[in-house]
């Protein structure tokens, strides 16, 4: 079973924006919400050189990194072709209008 964290309320992550959320074990973790209301958790750094994931621009079901603009899907983490690497997702969900992170 997941062993879920409650984070914040869902109202509590800008649309279109992120909060980060700090973890022992993983390092820091980004929560995105999309204009949707749509709910997803990356690790915070870009495959590519690092950069904080949190900072970068939230469109569709993706984030685009603030350093390279390289563009990361959220659901898998992975980079969007030509772009090739990954980043580790955590699964999120919401509750009645409370954030949850399994990590």
């Amino acid at each position: 079973m997941a062993d879920w964290k409650k984070i914040c309320a869902l109202t509590d992550i800008p649309s279109l924006g992120s909060r980060v959320v700090k973890s022992e074990q993983h390092g820091d973790i980004a929560v995105f919400r999309t204009s949707d209301d749509e709910v997803f958790a990356l690790h915070d750094k870009c495959p590519h050189k690092g950069g904080p994931l949190s900072q970068g621009i939230v469109h569709g079901r993706q984030v685009t990194c603030p350093l390279h603009s390289w563009k990361i899907q959220f659901e898998s983490g992975e980079a969007v072709a030509p772009d090739v690497g990954c980043t580790k997702p955590f699964a999120v969900k919401v509750e009645e209008g409370t954030v949850f992170l399994s990590v």
